[in-house]
């Protein structure tokens, strides 16, 4: 006769483990809301609707005042990424000023970040919320939200969309990073993990669509502040030519002027070499990543009434949804290091936050460098997908076929009160590691197609200020694989190691009595929940 001996643990037999726990339910909550909801909704949402259809004296003139800002007066950057330039030590501070108030935020895990959270997980909703009301208020506002609501059929074909919405709900919920689950093991054993779940997916997903309403908002007036400055160039140039009296073209009948003008003229027209221009190409301008806050969406601020203050809200709101997000990185490395017993309990927390912060310091100093802007791009291509969906196909695959989807059915009904429903078993069983590994497939092949490139910003490029376009060396390349595959290979390296050790473990006649002990101790201190 056999008997199942895994031990369901009910609350009240639970002795007091000294482990800190959450001052509310709330608080819980908002913690993994802070840690999905981050730059991703504000910036790469919004960039990814806007790419798919719905989305030196010389350098500085010939590019616009805040791309040279940006990419000379912050970054420094250089225009190859073989060449790293120098540690820019402006940003060296501000790194560490930033990893500084992590340390602060983080010093006793969840006891000082519970209180954190409170303010950098509510402050980016209360500024999008101001946004939202003063980005409807701009000229243009209309036409942007226009542009991010109607789908491009044609674009929808593409299979590269669907694969980056695929990564995005990763990237965006913090999937398969860990934070989650250290952030869930402080809650009471009989929680109901269903509900919180589907709570923060739902609350993340709407914050993307919320934080692209006044981003488009914003950039809709942008982009018709731009098609405007455009016609009123082309006026100037129009009147000047043919001696014109002053207003008597003006942008509600430009249109018709250059079509008369053209039929009468076509020489003289042809000669002004008038910009084209049109609005939904304005609209269609995108910058990937950081580019897209701290150049296109700068740009749009500063033609904005009061723009010193705008530009303040924003980016505090962006360092706001960056540090809740650190949280849960943070306490996804911290949790571990103390459960698994790598690191004694008896360790104080501060010492142990304070190295993994510094350590996360000197790693991310080479994001200072003159090359940094390019490393970044690298980290976040490489470091920060393709390992994601690796770590989440082992995790859902090891859930429902390794420790068995009836055992963890049984398991949540435990913590629930409710069995789950078909719904959940299908994904679990099926749907989810299915779509996973399609993904995945689809990523490699893409990836395959032509060798990794990257946008490097050459003042000396013929076509600047466009980018250039430059494939990655084969040193680099090397580094992209170790990024993606590192996060990956530990999963069968410490399967084969408890493999391994469970092997010799089974030819020792102490570990078997050991582990009866063990059993036997389990069964007389516990109360099994009959399920």
């Amino acid at each position: 006769m056999s008997k199942d001996l895994s031990v369901d643990v009910s609350p009240e037999s639970l002795k007091e483990d000294g482990r800190p726990k959450w001052d509310n339910k709330f608080q819980y909550i908002l913690s993994c809301i802070g840690f999905a909801v981050g730059l991703g909704n504000v910036w790469r949402f919004p960039y990814l609707c806007q790419i798919h259809g719905g989305g030196l004296s010389e350098e500085c003139y010939e590019s616009t005042a805040v791309n040279y800002f940006w990419y000379r007066k912050t970054l420094n950057i250089t225009p190859d990424v073989t060449e790293n330039g120098t540690l820019q030590w402006w940003l060296v501070l501000c790194l560490a000023a930033c990893w500084g108030i992590v340390y602060l935020c983080t010093i006793r895990g969840i006891e000082t970040t519970g209180k954190a959270i409170y303010v950098t997980a509510i402050f980016p909703y209360l500024v999008l919320t101001i946004f939202l009301i003063h980005g409807l208020t701009l000229p243009g506002a209309t036409e942007g939200l226009a542009y991010l609501f109607t789908p491009n059929l044609n674009i929808l074909k593409n299979p590269r969309v669907w694969l980056d919405a695929a990564t995005q709900i990763f990237f965006s919920l913090s999937l398969a990073f860990g934070g989650l689950i250290a952030f869930s093991s402080y809650n009471p054993p009989k929680n109901d993990c269903e509900k919180d779940a589907v709570t923060v997916a739902i609350v993340n997903c709407m914050t993307s669509l919320y934080a692209s309403i006044p981003v488009f908002s914003v950039l809709g007036f942008k982009a018709t502040t731009g098609y405007w400055d455009c016609l009123d160039r082309n006026i100037i140039s129009i009147i000047n030519k043919f001696d014109l009296p002053e207003q008597s073209i003006m942008r509600q009948n430009y249109t018709i002027w250059i079509r008369l003008l053209n039929s009468s003229y076509p020489e003289k027209i042809a000669g002004l070499k008038l910009k084209s221009c049109d609005l939904q190409e304005f609209l269609d301008q995108s910058v990937s990543g950081t580019g897209l806050a701290f150049i296109v969406f700068t740009q749009a601020v500063i033609l904005m009434p009061g723009s010193q203050a705008w530009a303040i809200l924003f980016f505090i709101m962006l360092f706001s949804l960056g540090l809740s997000s650190m949280f849960g990185n943070i306490e996804g490395v911290f949790t571990p290091l103390l459960e698994l017993q790598i690191i004694s309990k008896s360790t104080p927390k501060e010492l142990i936050t304070g190295i993994i912060c510094l350590i996360s310091f000197l790693i991310a100093l080479c994001f200072t460098l003159g090359s940094g802007s390019y490393w970044i791009d690298i980290f976040d291509s490489y470091a920060g997908s393709l390992p994601l969906l690796v770590l989440a196909f082992f995790e859902v695959t090891g859930i429902a076929y390794v420790y068995n989807i009836k055992r963890f059915s049984k398991d949540v009904k435990w913590m629930t009160g409710r069995q789950p429903n078909l719904y959940w078993q299908i994904t679990w069983r099926f749907i989810s590691p299915l779509l996973l590994l399609i993904v995945f497939v689809a990523f490699v092949a893409i990836q395959i197609q032509k060798p990794p490139s990257y946008a490097a910003w050459n003042p000396k490029y013929e076509d600047f200020p466009m980018k250039e376009e430059k494939v990655y060396p084969p040193w680099v390349l090397a580094i992209c694989m170790l990024l993606a595959v590192l996060p990956c290979i530990f999963v069968p390296l410490v399967a084969l190691f408890h493999l391994i050790k469970r092997m010799l473990g089974s030819k020792d006649p102490r570990s078997v009595s050991s582990e009866v002990f063990s059993c036997h101790r389990a069964n007389s201190n516990f109360s099994h929940p009959k399920i």
